[in-house]
């Protein structure tokens, strides 16, 4: 099993947002120092508790800053932008990062982006497919493309000149192009059925519970049968928060319990985002869970895994027995309320937690 990366960075409104997003930066690059083997970060453009505006942008600015450690967007959100321009730019992200990028998509889910974009009450599922689509054929097409559709309709026939170079849209370094994944954030979905059909790659979101993680295998390896293609459990990457330290109590105090937890102040954000939107069931064992049982402490207990090195290894293993195998555990990153301990963590899960885990499952970090 490998150990990933991925944050949809959620900072403290008070926090200076140059510090948020150098904080961001210094994550990334410690975890490519560490061998983590690839590293995501979310996008907001209304959120200003989650600092990254342009994934792609954001991880441009580490290029020369890491070495072996793959890219990827964590996510474009679709529905925002041109699939055009969506494609040109992540070809040209793929090449300057010669192969270590990966394409995260998805619909974009917050309301407050979609009314500053003018789209919101536009089916922005509908938008999704129809981008993804579109970017596909441009990067596995020639010009002048001749794409239709419901919300963009895409050709250069009238103004390309083949002996200057106009017309063509770039294609990715990666052929026929870099893998795609999406981020599955509902038990038993159907969306990630149509992701195994295509081919694209799951990553199970770190706010599910283990027994609704665990629907998700099934529903994609059927879609990877619909689709003609072999299901491995290597290609599924599961996301989780994760604190680890030295010492067994200063991990329950960071992860869970002290008022000042960033873990406490991530998932305080998201279940109040997730309330208002009336999404909140996630968090539920079951729908007729009462709403009034659903308090904070009680998914601090549910989602986040914290404690010593011991401690931590034998509650990834539970959490296994529960989802099956999967290929990469995605540490989900938090803010750095205490830099020293939000480095720490990521320390000893490269260095200790993982080569106990692989050793319990009798599989080596390389070898998924």
């Amino acid at each position: 099993m490998k150990i990933g990366f991925f944050t949809m960075p959620v900072h403290r409104l008070d926090k200076n947002y140059t510090e948020c997003l150098k904080e961001d930066r210094e994550a990334i690059i410690l975890a490519d120092k560490l061998g983590y083997s690839e590293a995501y970060v979310g996008e907001h453009v209304t959120d200003a508790a989650e600092s990254i505006t342009n994934s792609m942008l954001f991880q441009a600015s580490l290029i020369a800053e890491t070495k072996q450690i793959k890219l990827g967007t964590g996510t474009t959100n679709l529905s925002h932008s041109h699939p055009v321009l969506v494609a040109a730019q992540a070809a040209m992200l793929d090449h300057l990062l010669e192969g270590r990028f990966i394409f995260g998509v998805s619909p974009g889910a917050l309301e407050s982006d979609a009314e500053a974009l003018g789209i919101r009450g536009v089916d922005r599922n509908a938008m999704f497919v129809e981008a993804i689509d579109h970017i596909i054929n441009i990067w596995t097409g020639e010009p002048p493309y001749d794409l239709k559709g419901e919300f963009w309709n895409i050709t250069t026939r009238e103004t390309q000149f083949a002996e200057i170079g106009l017309g063509p849209i770039a294609k990715p370094f990666q052929k026929p192009y870099p893998p795609i994944v999406g981020t599955v954030v509902a038990p038993f979905s159907k969306g990630v059925i149509e992701m195994g059909k295509k081919g694209f790659l799951p990553i199970s979101a770190n706010f599910l519970l283990a027994k609704w993680v665990e629907t998700h295998w099934g529903n994609y390896a059927k879609g990877c049968e619909e689709g003609g293609r072999p299901a491995n459990t290597a290609d599924w990457r599961v996301a989780r928060s994760i604190f680890v330290h030295d010492d067994h109590d200063t991990a329950v105090k960071y992860g869970k319990t002290d008022d000042r937890s960033p873990y406490r102040f991530y998932y305080k954000q998201l279940y109040t985002k997730l309330l208002k939107a009336g999404r909140h069931e996630v968090f539920k064992p079951s729908r007729d869970f009462p709403d009034d049982h659903l308090s904070l402490d009680y998914i601090l207990d549910e989602l986040v895994i914290c404690g010593d090195v011991n401690s931590v290894v034998d509650q990834i293993l539970a959490f296994r027995e529960v989802t099956g195998d999967f290929g990469t555990l995605l540490y989900a990153g938090k803010d750095w309320e205490d830099k020293e301990l939000g480095k720490r963590s990521m320390e000893l899960m490269a260095e200790k937690v993982m080569p106990a885990v692989n050793a319990a499952i009798g599989q080596t970090a390389a070898a998924e």
